[in-house]
């Protein structure tokens, strides 16, 4: 067997995984964009008007934030496979790369959700959310400060638990455990939400059953990994490519099921079942395709706009509160409001990372520079969110 093919899939620079990145970057804004300020799929509207918005959403909704988190757990492995260290180091250089951007977003988005809560006129439920330390406690451990800051403290709990992702790497077949894992999740949410909801610490034992069962994830990662290690020819990866994008297409057309259904209500139906594993197995097929694919002739400039997509990421929400704002008038179809909400705050936000990325004093915040502050807790000045740079 060759062992050449699956070998350079995983050396140089990965542009396929460049591509992944600005793919799920790309998908979480238009996840965003693609419902009405209420996050809703347009229930005031006719049926007809919600089909554009509903389509657009089935098809960015492919990747989700389960896509970062497979390729960020596949590079940590990778990373650590390369170059072995300590689990204290490995715990301690997550933390600098992860938690310190982290801490700077509460901090901001804290008090600029101020803006959009004023114009909306529930700004004094802001004012009470801020001088209470319950609420700085979750706007800490859960990421709650804003709705997509729940990656980064996610993210850290999955890297905590890297060693049984690196079983995986030697033993492959571990991947299939996202399934059981996958499982547990559906039926212990359903569980807490029925019979938990009001306790005390309710979010923190859903966000720690998330964290463990998103477990998943990372043996998937490790067994791609390893899969990679072991070698495959160009024969094997063409065959695993075959299976992966049949696999997308039947599992996508579980997602047109599932938006016919959105359309129809004008609700989201949480209660389908198999589109809950259509959502959470597609970002799993997608990278698999990617994966397969890595020997592939990719665009140059993907590695080049790669490194922006965690800027992309962390500041997209700055632009669609603001787009909110100035569209609140319902003067627009649903598919011209997604459309041009989607584009402004993807154009946007990807000027405003650039920028960013040019000042050195704030390039560290989307990963893209060394601190400005000396951080010997965490081993030195040195700072890097893009291993594969």
């Amino acid at each position: 067997m060759n062992q050449k093919a699956s070998h350079q899939i995983i050396s140089g620079r990965m542009m396929w995984l460049d591509f992944l990145r600005l793919a799920a970057g790309f998908s979480i804004i238009g996840m965003h964009a693609s419902s009405d300020p209420n996050g809703l799929p347009f229930p005031d509207f006719d049926t007809a008007q919600r089909v554009a918005p509903a389509l657009f959403r089935a098809v960015v909704y492919i990747a989700r934030s389960e896509l970062f988190w497979i390729i960020s757990l596949f590079l940590l492995c990778l990373s650590l496979e390369q170059r072995p260290r300590s689990y204290g180091t490995m715990v301690r250089q997550q933390a600098k790369r992860l938690l310190l951007p982290f801490v700077f977003w509460v901090f901001f988005y804290a008090f600029y959700r101020l803006i959009k809560a004023h114009y909306f006129g529930y700004d004094a439920a802001i004012w009470a959310e801020l001088s209470s330390g319950w609420a700085w406690l979750r706007y800490f451990i859960l990421g709650s400060v804003q709705y997509h800051m729940h990656f980064l403290p996610t993210l850290f709990g999955l890297a905590l638990m890297v060693p049984l992702f690196l079983y995986a790497v030697r033993n492959p077949w571990l991947g299939l455990l996202v399934f059981l894992c996958l499982f547990v999740k559906r039926e212990a949410d359903v569980w807490m939400w029925a019979n938990l909801r009001d306790m005390d610490g309710f979010p923190y034992l859903v966000r720690a059953v998330k964290i463990l069962t998103y477990g998943g994830y990372g043996m998937v990662a490790g067994s791609f990994l390893g899969l990679c290690k072991q070698g495959m020819d160009h024969q094997r990866l063409k065959d695993w490519l075959v299976f992966a994008l049949i696999s997308s297409v039947l599992l996508f057309s579980i997602k047109l099921i599932y938006t016919y259904k959105v359309i129809m209500a004008g609700n989201y139906a949480y209660n389908y079942t198999p589109a809950f594993w259509s959502d959470f197995l597609m970002p799993i097929l997608l990278f698999l395709i990617c994966m397969s694919a890595g020997l592939a002739r990719w665009p140059a400039f993907i590695s080049k706009i790669g490194k922006y997509s965690f800027g992309l990421f962390l500041m997209h929400p700055i632009f669609l509160d603001g787009l909110e704002i100035l569209m609140a008038e319902p003067t627009l179809s649903p598919g011209a409001y997604v459309l041009i909400k989607f584009s402004a705050a993807l154009t946007m936000t990807a000027l405003a990372v650039w920028i960013v990325s040019k000042i050195p004093a704030l390039a560290w915040t989307i990963g893209l520079g060394p601190l400005p502050f000396p951080t010997k807790l965490f081993g030195g000045k040195k700072y890097e969110v893009d291993p594969q740079l």
